[in-house]
């Protein structure tokens, strides 16, 4: 993607006073509705599902499919902001975004949610780096730092309020609330940013763009997202649709790859991966996000399903994930001019294997500071994590091609967090069933710790054999989903040491540290 204004225009002057808090309020506002929406949801899937009449594994489609329709709307930005200007484009989206969600409310079943939260998704798209670029002209050049300390904030404050506000709407209300609650929020958003920023707009141009490449893009996302989310009801590869969209997805990579590398203006430049840095930086964030993002999804779930915590308690377990972040990213900047991005990455990746393995150690009558104390501490690597990282993917490239880069690497890292949930979701309910046939395999007449428990149940419960049996199969539901859930944990914190090599490849150099801010406008 090419810079989206062009060089010789000046960049507008600074805002000043009321127009200045405003506007800076208004971007801020629009950035924490995007993402409050991604992690507001997360609590509501069972209650959802049910309303639905589908399975929480179905429920979670509404994750995937909003991940994966984000992370192909986000290479469209640049081309995009040409065509029709910073201002323009944001505010459009902010709309757009609004509709989509009035629609996801008012959704009647699972297909028409889905299709609207792809609309959600395609609009949400452009809406990060465009906050960022609309926060950086409106702060004075060197508070930069500052700008992007704002947004950061912002969008880490979204995993505190998410979870409680969408167990809190979900109980009291109903989980259709949780989107309409963008409603009100998006259209203020929006007057107020079009108001203060319509005389600020960038020059556009007619640019050409990419239609083979964008089509083959949709075209292999969307089929390797479908095989995911649909795999285990087709029981995966025993299914011949299963096998069509895998084979349609791999060729379509393949078509994707070889016509983007040669493609003179590609919609997506994988000419970058050819950096060592934009490689190992790329591939350690997407891998690490993807394992990050898809806890997020399914520990909700578990607690409900298997603890039986109302939807507003579970978001409130999960609430604490955002406290040390909100704390930290001010001090991001600071910190990173002492101390190198590759070490503050690999400590995020050790903090965050540690996180995993104190979850490892879950039970079934876990109490609620065990539950909550490794989610808080989750914060601290939290906000080690992504600005390291982007400062590390972006160092050493011209400034020319930073745009084209923050593309490619969200687009990746968006993505291989719809894939991850999938994966994660999958491997969960496989480890599960592996665990109950083993403990089933000790129900039987022959083992006695199994027959005095069938007495004690019949005993303390006042029921007969039958009843007492269920009690004990329900039991048995619940400790083979505790021990698959275990083993994703351990799994989760071995992925994390096992990529730290990855941030070892790479040389950032010292200007590392201002690439993030790089980012920003991008």
């Amino acid at each position: 993607m090419d810079p989206p204004t062009p060089a010789a225009v000046p960049a507008p002057a600074p805002l000043a006073g009321i127009r200045f808090a405003l506007g800076a309020f208004a971007v801020a506002l629009a950035t924490f509705m995007n993402v409050l929406d991604s992690s507001i949801a997360n609590v509501a899937i069972p209650t959802l599902s049910g309303d639905l009449g589908v399975s929480v594994d179905e429920g979670t489609w509404v994750i995937t499919v909003f991940s994966a329709a984000n992370a192909v709307s986000i290479p469209l930005t640049g081309w995009l902001t040409q065509r029709m200007g910073q201002v323009k484009l944001f505010v459009g989206a902010i709309l757009l975004f609004v509709i989509a969600s009035a629609l996801c409310g008012i959704a009647p079943n699972l297909s028409v949610l889905l299709a609207a939260r792809v609309l959600q998704g395609v609009a949400a798209g452009p809406l990060i780096p465009l906050s960022q670029a609309l926060l950086l002209s409106t702060f004075p050049k060197d508070k930069g730092g500052s700008a992007l300390s704002l947004w950061a904030m912002t969008a880490t404050v979204g995993p505190i309020v998410g979870p409680a506000l969408g167990g809190w709407i979900t109980d009291r209300y109903s989980w259709s609330w949780i989107f309409y609650i963008n409603v009100p929020v998006g259209l203020f958003a929006a007057a107020v940013v079009w108001w203060i920023y319509r005389d600020r707009e960038t020059p556009t141009r007619h640019s050409p763009i990419d239609t083979v490449g964008l089509l083959a893009l949709i075209g292999w996302v969307a089929a390797l997202q479908i095989m995911l989310d649909k795999g285990k009801d087709l029981d995966w590869f025993n299914s011949p649709v299963i096998c069509a969209l895998g084979v349609f997805a791999l060729i379509g990579l393949a078509f994707f790859v070889i016509w983007e590398v040669t493609e003179e203006k590609p919609i997506v430049d994988l000419r970058l991966f050819a950096g060592r840095n934009f490689l190992g930086g790329t591939v350690a964030i997407s891998v690490a996000y993807a394992i990050f993002f898809a806890n997020l999804v399914i520990l909700p779930q578990w607690i409900q399903e298997y603890l039986g915590y109302r939807a507003v308690d579970a978001g409130m377990v999960t609430a604490p994930l955002g406290i040390f972040a909100v704390i930290l990213a001010p001090m991001m900047g600071m910190i990173m001019m002492k101390v190198e991005t590759r070490i503050l990455a690999t400590l995020a990746f050790i903090g965050f294997a540690a996180v995993f393995f104190l979850r490892a150690q879950y039970t079934t009558d876990i109490d609620q500071y065990t539950l909550i104390l490794p989610t808080l501490l989750q914060g601290i690597p939290t906000a080690l994590f992504f600005v390291p990282l982007t400062a590390i993917i972006l160092s050493g490239l011209p400034p020319e091609k930073i745009p084209s880069a923050a593309g490619l690497s969200n687009f990746v890292r968006v993505f291989a967090g719809a894939v991850g949930t999938s994966l994660l979701a999958t491997g969960w309910n496989d480890r599960t069933i592996l665990h109950h046939s083993q403990l089933t395999e000790q129900a039987n007449s022959y083992n006695q710790i199994f027959t005095d428990s069938i007495v004690q149940a019949q005993s303390t419960l006042k029921v007969g054999a039958s009843n007492a049996l269920a009690f004990i199969e329900n039991g048995l539901n619940a400790q083979a989903a505790m021990l698959g859930l275990n083993d994703i944990f351990w799994m989760s914190a071995i992925i994390f040491i096992l990529i730290i090599p990855l941030i070892w490849i790479t040389h950032p150099g010292k200007d590392a540290a201002a690439g993030a801010a790089g980012a920003g406008g991008h």
